[in-house]
């Protein structure tokens, strides 16, 4: 059993998943929540079940017609337990990209595990089952916080809001688009002297112009240095977000779990 499943996966059978239909209502309620308190970050996981459909299935797809898709999948590894491995992660080089993951998790008091609990939040437990899809919808939000460290974005409102817009550019699963779009949002309304609208709509485009990450062997990039992994994966250099002050970066709705 992976360390991604809870008390109850036991008593999940073997029957397939039942494919996710859009609920763009249930959406937009989960958001009109999330807009009264931000620190209700199960809501998250509610807007993106609601609208993820079949990106699932479609980024499972693509994996597999990947280079390396094949044997990822074959082998099936839970990222979890490799990022929750700090004894592993602290022997890496210092400028490696698992360095770098463990610095910005403990520094943000964070862990693998406690995106996993958020996760479990107001939604069916499908993501637990021993199932290639539910694996594959494992590996996609065990990355999130380790995006935040290629990436260059922060946890803070401005950076969460970026960073769902990159995400979006890398899966399209709507849930991120409309997260993307609501925050970024918000924050020019906040604060509509800083460039918060063009910053969120260059995370987009960073998203799009880099490799595409969900195919990684995250095994071997956590041992690569983070600029030489930033440099070949094309990932540009989060300039709008980095140019605005880190008080001001903090104002908005997303919560920093997000």
């Amino acid at each position: 059993m992976s360390v991604a499943a809870n008390d109850n996966a036991a008593n999940l059978t073997d029957a397939p998943l039942k494919p996710l239909r859009l609920e763009p209502l249930k959406a937009l309620r989960a958001l009109s929540e999330l807009l009264r308190n931000k620190e209700d970050t199960g809501q998250v996981f509610i807007i993106m079940r609601a609208l993820s459909g079949r990106s699932t299935e479609r980024g499972y797809a693509r994996l597999l017609r990947t280079a390396k898709g094949g044997r990822i999948a074959y082998q099936r590894d839970e990222l979890a337990k490799t990022l929750s491995d700090s004894e592993y992660l602290s022997r890496l080089p210092e400028s490696s990209v698992g360095r770098a993951y463990l610095q910005f998790t403990t520094s943000e008091n964070i862990s693998a595990q406690g995106l996993i609990e958020e996760s479990r939040k107001g939604v069916e437990q499908d993501i637990d089952r021993e199932h290639p899809l539910a694996w594959y919808g494992r590996r996609m939000r065990d990355v999130h916080d380790l995006w935040h460290v290629l990436t260059g974005y922060g946890r803070d409102a401005m950076g969460e809001a970026c960073m769902v817009a990159f995400s979006y550019a890398q899966t399209r699963s709507a849930g991120f688009g409309l997260i993307g779009i609501a925050g970024a949002l918000k924050l020019k309304r906040e604060v509509p002297s800083q460039p918060m609208l063009r910053a969120v709509w260059q995370a987009y485009r960073n998203g799009v112009k880099a490799a595409w990450l969900p195919g990684e062997d995250y095994q071997a990039l956590l041992a690569e240095p983070l600029e030489s992994a930033r440099a070949r994966l094309n990932i540009a250099r989060p300039s709008l977000y980095q140019s605005v002050p880190a008080e001001i970066r903090a104002t908005g709705m997303l919560p920093a779990a997000a």
